[in-house]
């Protein structure tokens, strides 16, 4: 009786263990994020910004700081949303807000809102940080500013010239390479594309990156390798706590019989 005692206890706590796990990397999960995650250096970038509500309180507003050497191009309007931008004295935009309007609600507790916008990528290999700051409805502000191992971190964009990258670029709706058109035809390269049209290519190249966007390209940031390997870890958990459990019942089932 005391080891079938014994064995209960155990399950018990590895059950209620894993599931203040889960609860955890859901958590740990639910930051304010952009995607994509790596892109293409010089490429015209439609990128997501991914708003959850994590208090029982509406998210009101959210703003978004431009990174250094990131040239801010357009956002895509979004109803109920009234979207501003801050700009400094060589007229770059420096920050983007989304505040609700009109009947707007806000992003109510367990859901999420996105918004698309695009900006053109440094043309060096560089790391860019997101820093944003979320508004709940009683006026608390969320500062996702830290570093990666921090509470609150802010989202990276690893701006690369890797050709992988040029790949996650064009499925987040950026113009990866500039020698090829929207078809992936070959095309004018390097500095002779630069030179014999630069604002007809800047043009097209921005068509290209909004068009995605209005089709709902998607910029799914549970592909993110963090979010991956924390799944993973939940489910490998969650396996091991249910075998546990089926090895208790049955122990205490043989004890019973006996």
């Amino acid at each position: 009786m005391k080891k079938t005692s014994w064995i209960s206890k155990l399950t018990s706590t590895i059950a209620t263990g894993t599931a203040a796990f889960m609860l955890f990397a859901g958590f740990a999960s639910a930051h304010v994020t952009v995607s994509p995650s790596v892109a293409q250096t010089s490429a015209w970038q439609t990128y997501t910004i991914k708003i959850p509500s994590e208090k029982e309180l509406p998210t009101t507003k959210i703003t978004m700081k431009v990174p250094e050497g990131v040239a801010f191009k357009q956002y895509q309007p979004l109803a109920g949303w009234k979207i501003t931008t801050e700009k400094n004295d060589s007229n770059e935009v420096t920050s983007i807000t989304w505040e609700v309007d009109g009947d707007n609600e806000g992003i109510l507790a367990g859901q999420f809102q996105q918004f698309n916008f695009v900006v053109q990528n440094p043309k060096a290999e560089a790391e860019v940080a997101w820093d944003a700051f979320q508004y709940y409805s009683d006026g608390s502000i969320v500062e996702w500013t830290g570093q990666p191992s921090d509470a609150n971190p802010h989202s990276i964009t690893t701006i690369s010239e890797d050709p992988a990258a040029a790949g996650n670029a064009a499925a987040g709706g950026g113009h990866a390479n500039e020698g090829h058109d929207s078809a992936g035809n070959e095309g004018a390269t390097g500095d002779n594309a630069a030179n014999d049209d630069s604002k007809a290519n800047d043009d097209t190249t921005l068509g290209d990156a909004l068009n995605d966007t209005v089709t709902g390209e998607p910029n799914n940031t549970d592909t993110d390798p963090g979010t991956l390997k924390l799944q993973q870890a939940t489910l490998i958990v969650s396996i091991l706590a249910l075998i546990l459990s089926f090895l208790g019942i049955a122990l205490a089932t043989r004890r019973k019989k006996r």
